[in-house]
């Protein structure tokens, strides 16, 4: 039984090319079935968490996070903080599916040097880019392109962090520069960017902070990064490595390690659902649309805990995003996407052939630049390797 603040499938907004409704699945439950079969969803099996999957000796090995299985921590944990709240899990789950399908190649080093590449041409967004994959790039069925998801879906998409416009003193949205993917699927339909995300999809971003920050902390230490005696330091951290050493003291390292870790996910994810338990209570939203209409988000971190997760955070940007080990890396694949980029653009003829004719024909150059990054964004960590070694054989490691 879900509350009545939670996004109801009888009342769902549809979608953009009508279709029969499904027999035995919501339209939600549809919705995540379409986006766990797409391409898109497959290809975040070789895309970078925060270590660039390759084959050198650098953070070799299988246990690192990539997108895809971040992505399926994050749609466990929005499920779980959606169920106790009586919100829908399916859709909060959809979004969570969603939210990272339009990440490039090397994650957010990727996404910085594609931005920059793209700047003339209307910018990059991965939030943007995943409405266009899911709306235009993945052309599997007969009677339309993309996956034909629903509204709330595509709002989760688009909104999960919050509204992309500001409104006005009288409520309504205020006009500005949009990502251009964005403003394409928000012209054919509007999401009402102005407004918050619903519950269910402000639940995916929560679980994509708590999924991201207790990951990161396993794989920094399994990088060697830093160790569990610098994490004692930091707040939630040190009081769960307390705990745990006060229960199990003759734990050995990794399993210490692991249940320290599982403890701080722990913390994250009661505070979540106790803060948003209280305010729900005392505002007792009655539709789905109230909890939009609100002046921020219901689902979000107790002010104390979003301090000392700012603490961890900035802790790992310093000793893990920033490493100088890191760092090397971040320019090397910079490197990778300064040179291809504008080779495809300057000769498509250097695109598989489907991506040739479509750049060719393109109306202008915009156009080209959109279809070029649109195959370019596509690529996973270890396919635009490959293409820069056959494309610059001579270029330096």
């Amino acid at each position: 039984m879900t509350a009545p603040y939670a996004c109801q499938p009888q009342d769902s907004r549809g979608r953009l090319h009508p279709e029969q409704l499904s027999t035995f699945r919501s339209p939600w439950q549809r919705d995540r079935d379409r986006i766990i079969h797409s391409s898109a969803f497959r290809r975040l099996k070789h895309k970078t968490q925060v270590f660039v999957e390759h084959d050198g000796e650098a953070y070799r090995g299988d246990y690192y996070r990539t997108r895809l299985t971040h992505t399926i921590e994050v749609a466990q944990v929005a499920r779980t903080i959606a169920g106790a709240l009586g919100l829908n899990t399916d859709l909060a789950e959809s979004v969570a599916l969603a939210h990272d399908l339009g990440h490039p190649p090397f994650g957010h080093t990727g996404e910085d040097a594609l931005a920059a590449l793209m700047q003339p041409y209307g910018g990059f967004d991965h939030n943007a880019q995943a409405l266009r994959i899911v709306t235009r790039l993945e052309r599997h069925y007969a009677d339309f392109d993309g996956l034909n998801l629903t509204w709330e879906t595509l709002e989760g998409i688009a909104k999960h962090n919050g509204p992309v416009l500001e409104r006005d003193i009288t409520g309504a949205a205020v006009a500005a520069d949009l990502p251009y993917a964005l403003a394409e699927v928000n012209a054919a339909w509007d999401l009402e960017l102005h407004t918050n995300a619903s519950a269910e999809a402000q639940v995916a971003a929560v679980a994509d902070d708590v999924a991201y920050n207790h990951h990161d902390l396993h794989d920094g230490l399994r990088a060697e990064l830093f160790t569990e005696e610098e994490l004692a330091e930091l707040p939630v951290i040190g009081p769960a490595f307390a705990e745990v050493d006060r229960l199990y003291p003759d734990l050995d390292r990794m399993r210490r390690r692991h249940e320290a870790l599982r403890r701080v996910f722990g913390v994250m994810v009661e505070d979540v659902i106790a803060v948003a338990q209280n305010r729900l209570t005392s505002l007792q939203p009655q539709s789905a649309q109230e909890i939009r209409d609100m002046d921020g988000p219901i689902i979000r971190f107790s002010k104390p805990l979003y301090q000392n997760i700012k603490a961890i955070k900035s802790f790992l940007f310093t000793r893990m995003y920033r490493a100088p080990s890191v760092v090397d890396e971040r320019h090397r694949v910079t490197d990778i996407l300064n040179r291809m980029f504008p080779l495809f653009l300057n000769d498509p003829s250097m695109m598989p052939a489907s991506w040739q004719r479509a750049a060719e024909q393109a109306p202008d150059q915009n156009e080209r630049a959109r279809i070029v990054l649109d195959y370019v964004a596509g690529m996973t960590d270890r396919y635009a390797i490959a293409e820069h070694l056959r494309l610059f054989p001579d270029a330096p490691e």
